[in-house]
């Protein structure tokens, strides 16, 4: 495939591409299309028409994160799209989590008869599936500003992870050969997301419920098929029934937060035994203290602590970002008791480029740390990897990337 020169590629990452570069790509997507992705999508019951209705006037969007311009090798992006990763205080903005808790309290009442239906079939808290729901669309009133098959084309294309994107972009073909979802419903997130639960197109296959008894799985318009399509996505995913998903406690300074993390995790009662208590002075629930238990420090020094259930992973398995589920956890808390905040306070961390931060985590690896993978997001393994070198280089450990580290490590 022909390469880009470097001005037309700084162009495409800025969004803005001249005619004629626009017109090249234009043709290399279409004859990727026919030559590539059409026998696929034919060989897995796509027909012709869908094939064509679901790419009429698609164009590659160059606009998109974590693309791969033919050619070109991969690049660490210097900027975080994604909200989930960039500095925790931020993300738990009273006005965002506010309205989750508000507009999640007011459909309780509502719908609380479909809640009670679906939390009793899947065992799921109804305050999770409201918090999720409410998070990922607002409760549904959220617009998808793009087309489904531009985000999922383009991806499967040209992204990092193509491969994905690909099982994605056919199963989306399927989604409207089957009649689950009409073409002119396929609107997106730039993540290529679909509907009220913003499910990619296969959990929509996988874990799409119809749960109001029309005989369609609609997770667009149904309420019910959405607020079941999301309980059953955290059962498959191993939800267990009863627990909570954490407790918000007190680290002492004797208990490193390179602890961190679910491989190693201990028994809760083991937890509090080191000294870790409830931030609100309540003992742990007598039927949590068996229980195997996880820290999660997702600040590190710098914010609140928890010890966590497994449920929380499973809240990691509809978004991987820690500060995700966290904010799931808290806003359910909030929906179903008090409006009450974290006790802990976020602290002010230093804004880092997401390259920044991948240059550190390389530099990490090169002494034997597993920061899980150069990729600038701070993930559990990338913290407690900090705190290890910290440690190891006769600082108290904070657990969370820094200026100071990161100029540190570059030397």
């Amino acid at each position: 495939m022909a390469r880009f020169p470097v001005a037309l590629i700084f162009a495409m990452l800025l969004g803005v591409l001249p005619a004629q570069a626009q017109s090249k790509l234009d043709g290399q997507f279409r004859a990727w299309l026919e030559k590539d992705l059409w026998p696929e999508a034919s060989a897995k019951g796509v027909s012709r028409t869908t094939f064509e209705a679901a790419f009429d006037g698609v164009r590659p969007n160059a606009k998109l994160p974590d693309l791969v311009l033919p050619g070109e090798k991969p690049t660490t992006p210097k900027n975080q799209h994604q909200a989930e990763f960039n500095a925790p205080a931020k993300y738990f903005a009273e006005k965002t989590i506010g309205a989750v808790t508000s507009g999640g309290r007011a459909r309780a009442g509502r719908l609380g008869k479909t809640l009670a239906a679906v939390e009793k079939r899947y065992g799921v808290p109804s305050e999770i599936i409201l918090a999720i729901w409410g998070r990922e669309s607002g409760f549904g009133a959220a617009k998808m500003p793009y087309d489904a098959f531009e985000v999922l084309g383009t991806k499967a294309w040209l992204a990092t992870r193509k491969d994905m994107f690909r099982t994605e972009v056919i199963a989306a073909l399927q989604l409207v050969e089957t009649g689950v979802a009409e073409r002119k419903a396929m609107r997106s997130s730039w993540a290529g997301a679909l509907g009220q639960p913003q499910f990619l197109p296969t959990s929509v296959q996988k874990h799409g419920v119809d749960f109001d008894g029309d005989g369609k799985i609609d997770i667009w318009r149904s309420e019910p098929d959405t607020l079941a399509s999301i309980g059953k996505y955290l059962a498959d995913y191993g939800w267990e029934r009863g627990r909570e998903w954490g407790f918000e406690v007190v680290v002492p300074e004797s208990v490193s937060c390179a602890l961190e993390g679910p491989d190693q995790g201990k028994k809760i009662s083991a937890w509090a035994t080191l000294g870790i208590a409830r931030a609100n002075g309540k003992p742990f629930p007598v039927k949590e203290a068996a229980r195997e238990g996880f820290l999660l420090m997702p600040a590190g020094r710098n914010g609140p602590a928890f010890i966590v259930s497994k449920n929380f992973y499973v809240l990691k398995e509809y978004n991987e970002s820690d500060l995700y589920a966290l904010f799931i956890g808290h806003a359910a808390d909030r929906i179903a008791a008090s409006d009450k905040n974290f006790l802990g306070k976020w602290g002010n961390v230093d804004a880092l480029y997401r390259s920044d931060i991948a240059a550190m985590q390389r530099a990490l690896e090169g002494q034997g740390y597993d920061v899980g993978s150069a990729d600038g997001l701070p993930g559990f393994k990338t913290r407690r990897s900090i705190g290890a070198w910290q440690a190891k280089n006769g600082a108290a450990p904070t657990c969370f990337p820094t200026r100071k580290i990161v100029e540190a490590l570059a030397k």
